[in-house]
């Protein structure tokens, strides 16, 4: 006697449904990673570049407080004046465009660091304010830049020319 078996398509369980959400919110999380790293940059970018300007805008102001204020370790105060205002208008530059890898996002740590190493006393909400821009910035140098960066556009066409 042939007997037909009929197999029955199951639906999905409950594990299973829950797997494919979760795969589905994985996947839509992933696809908003270059964005993020570009609100990233922005916004750090912004908030130093402003600091730079600030600084630039009144030179003498600015050399006082390094001297009076800002206990920078190991260097004179107009040189610790110099660099850090420097690093404050290039490094965010860089950081816009997304030229020069993980050295603008390592840099901007660094600047961050030593302004608050450097002061005697820092406010508590600015604590948590270098600490958030702190770990932006360690991110950004972990992770990279993002896709959307003229470092991702600009290597394949290096490596063809060398």
């Amino acid at each position: 006697m042939n007997t037909i078996h009929t197999v029955h398509a199951n639906p999905p369980g409950l594990w299973q449904r829950g797997h494919d959400l979760w795969c589905l919110l994985t996947r839509s999380l992933d696809s908003l990673q270059p964005l993020a790293a570009l609100l990233a940059r922005l916004y750090i970018a912004q908030v130093f570049f402003l600091s730079g300007l600030t600084k630039l805008r009144d030179w003498e102001t600015t050399v006082a407080l390094f001297t009076d204020e800002y206990k920078v370790p190991l260097l004179p105060p107009a040189l610790a004046a110099a660099m850090g205002t420097a690093g404050e208008i290039a490094l965010p530059v860089l950081l816009v465009l997304g030229l020069g890898g993980r050295f603008s996002p390592l840099g901007l740590f660094v600047v961050n660091t030593v302004a608050v190493i450097s002061l005697g006393e820092i406010a508590p909400a600015a604590l948590q304010q270098h600490i958030f821009w702190g770990s932006l910035l360690a991110g950004l140098a972990i992770y990279g830049l993002g896709p959307w960066s003229l470092d991702r556009w600009l290597a394949p066409r290096l490596r063809r020319l060398f």
